[in-house]
């Protein structure tokens, strides 16, 4: 009686090992640009949140830190520590009156990924009550709507 060949041969086994190989070397950096590029849209969404809040306090003449309660709820891409109900990578700005600019900066820190790590991200309220929205990451991750430098992006509401 024959005796019927079972398993895989050594060469197979190497064979699928250098395909999964080929695989990961593609695809773990395309994931973390992935991760990165949503970090900073997250970023973009959590603190443009604030300019709705921002714009109730300036109607309502509130202009000193203090004075404006901005309900934010901590981030962990956003600096690494709590100050006074604020993080430490979160800027924010309030104008004394329209002839002045107000903004919002989020440093990306905590558990932001390499690639951003270290960058800001800046909305900046101009004199005629329009936002825009500016950034330092890479062309890579940089979200639609944000620009490279201050001025230079869309508006955001």
């Amino acid at each position: 009686m024959k005796k019927v060949q079972q398993g895989f041969t050594l060469i197979e086994l190497m064979i699928v090992v250098a395909i999964i190989g080929i695989l990961a070397a593609v695809a773990i950096p395309q994931y973390q640009n992935y991760v990165s590029k949503s970090q900073v849209t997250r970023v973009m969404q959590e603190t443009g949140a604030l300019k709705t809040v921002i714009e109730t306090c300036l109607l309502d003449g509130l202009t000193a830190a203090g004075e404006c309660e901005l309900g934010w709820t901590n981030s962990n891409l956003i600096g690494a520590t709590t100050v006074a109900g604020l993080q430490t990578g979160l800027t924010v700005i309030l104008a004394e009156d329209n002839t002045e600019e107000s903004s919002i900066e989020a440093q990306f820190g905590g558990n932001a990924s390499a690639a951003v790590a270290g960058e800001t991200l800046t909305w900046t309220r101009d004199t005629d009550g329009s936002w825009a929205c500016s950034t330092t990451v890479e062309t890579a991750f940089r979200p639609t709507g944000c620009a490279t430098e201050a001025g230079a992006g869309a508006s955001g509401g």
